[in-house]
């Protein structure tokens, strides 16, 4: 199977701060890679460097067999963009911003309108076409986003973080966009911090963190990397997650993770209900109430903190601010139509 998408060493630099330090990643054509890691890891960068939105200082990239570098032009006729924000005029209609899309893409009058038409029914907005986008839901957008995204029938498609902001049912309805993209033979490239999204619609995983690839595998392959069963407990009351905190590391076999927020402490153990059954008898002998309790199989989520738990560093500053002009010359994020 042929790479579609491959980044061999890339480096980028804000001033002193590093957001890539030598990333490297590949992408098998017809196939999801999701990219995570925390905020200033370097993701969005990643992305950029990908589309031709962005020239790092050094490194090596292609996608669908083109050299990123020496030939932007060519990249951007054989793929689609979805940023974080959905990239559409708010004053025109529906229709109209997927049919600008595709005479920009030089697809004629007939090609644009029908592409148009046909994007609106498979992303269920045709009721809406003809009404100003700013009337939209916020999931209405995002749909409208991605459908732009898909005008010139893109070999490889990057999307980045493109649930963000959507509610859980407009989450789930695009997941199933993504997941009909995907079954048709598109190549994707896919940066998230939900880890549910990445572990339904990824065949491999890259985690990312201060701009470098620290893990890379299949959903289960990084789950195996932490072994064994998860304990997990949940406190009615906060203020003795220190005292839980420190019977779960007499009773576990590796590092134990807090939640403050939520009040939760878990570990890794053996032995399974054994282990669980020994904690809850020196919880009740403290007299710590319980919200909930359980066993469980390490998670994506788990895989996460364990890679890269520590807050976001410089890096994402920098990227904030790199966010509204990421080329010097003023282009879209989202996606820019070939010349």
């Amino acid at each position: 199977m042929t790479d579609a998408v491959v980044a061999d060493g890339l480096v980028k630099r804000y001033g002193d701060v590093t957001a890539l330090d030598g990333l490297s990643l590949a992408v098998p054509a017809g196939t999801v890679l999701g990219v995570l890691g925390p905020n200033g890891a370097g993701k969005t960068t990643t992305v950029r460097v990908l589309t031709t939105l962005l020239r790092p200082d050094a490194g090596r990239a292609r996608v669908a067999d083109v050299d990123v570098l020496a030939n932007p032009r060519e990249v951007r006729r054989r793929i689609g963009l979805s940023g974080q924000y959905a990239a559409v005029d708010e004053y025109l209609t529906g229709y109209e911003n997927l049919d600008m899309v595709g005479r920009l893409y030089h697809l004629g009058r007939r090609r644009s309108s029908q592409r148009a038409r046909e994007l609106l029914e498979r992303f269920r907005l045709s009721g809406a076409a003809d009404r100003p986008v700013k009337t939209y839901s916020g999931g209405m957008r995002r749909r409208l986003d991605l459908a732009g995204a898909l005008v010139a029938d893109p070999q490889v498609l990057f999307l980045d973080e493109p649930t963000t902001g959507l509610d859980p049912r407009s989450r789930q309805d695009m997941w199933q966009v993504i997941a009909d993209l995907v079954a048709g033979g598109t190549t994707l490239l896919l940066t998230t911090q939900y880890l549910e999204e990445a572990d339904r619609l990824a065949h491999r995983i890259v985690v990312v963190d201060s701009g470098r690839v620290i893990a890379e595998g299949t959903a289960d392959e990084l789950k195996d990397r932490l072994g064994g069963e998860r304990l997990e407990v949940v406190l009615a009351d906060g203020s003795r997650l220190g005292e839980v905190r420190s019977l779960l590391g007499l009773v576990g076999v590796g590092e134990v993770s807090v939640d403050v927020r939520a009040r939760r402490v878990s570990v890794p153990v053996s032995g399974g209900t054994s282990a669980l059954v020994e904690t809850l008898r020196r919880l009740d002998e403290i007299g710590v109430v319980l919200q909930d309790v359980g066993l469980h199989r390490p998670t994506l989520d788990d895989v996460f903190l364990a890679l890269t738990g520590h807050a976001a560093t410089a890096a994402e500053a920098a990227e904030d601010e790199d966010e509204d002009d990421v080329t010097g010359d003023g282009r879209s994020s989202r996606q820019e139509a070939p010349a």
